[in-house]
């Protein structure tokens, strides 16, 4: 699962686009992709009409995924929790009091070879929409890689 503040940008972003993969890779009936946010501000909405638009000049839809907020009941379920900032991250293991889940959560831009601080900036105030994907984009695609090679799947 993906999760951002409002999953309106990059959390929906990062959840289409590892779908893509997915999908590109013969890998959807394998693996599930899921996004939400921290915040209840979109529930039920599409996500952001400027990331929608970024995404489909990549070929990257995101028409199905509707805002939705992570719950404890996630945790439980979800194999791997990934997070776009530090901020995100705090929300998500302050569901986890027990401390039982805090391995599943991580900061997706940790799979970003190129990453600095580890943090994919919101672009709904800034406008860095491109940005934000070439970033989500990168850090997907070797999240992808390190999970087909814990499966034993060929990469590449």
């Amino acid at each position: 699962m993906f999760v951002c503040l409002g999953n309106h940008c990059r959390s929906p972003l990062a959840h289409g686009y590892f779908q893509y993969l997915l999908e590109k890779h013969g890998l959807e009936g394998e693996i599930e992709a899921a996004s939400s946010g921290t915040s209840g501000w979109h529930i039920g909405e599409a996500p952001d009409s400027r990331i929608c638009r970024v995404a489909r000049r990549h070929g990257v839809g995101l028409d199905h995924i509707r805002g939705q907020k992570i719950t404890k009941a996630d945790l439980r379920t979800c194999d791997l929790i990934l997070v776009m900032d530090r901020s995100n991250l705090r929300d998500v293991l302050s569901l986890d009091r027990d401390g039982r889940y805090t391995e599943k959560v991580r900061l997706l831009r940790t799979f970003d070879p190129s990453s600095v601080d580890n943090e994919i900036p919101d672009p709904y105030y800034s406008g860095i929409f491109e940005e934000v994907y070439t970033i989500v984009s990168r850090a997907c695609d070797s999240l992808l890689e390190e999970i087909k090679s814990s499966l034993g799947a060929p990469t590449g």
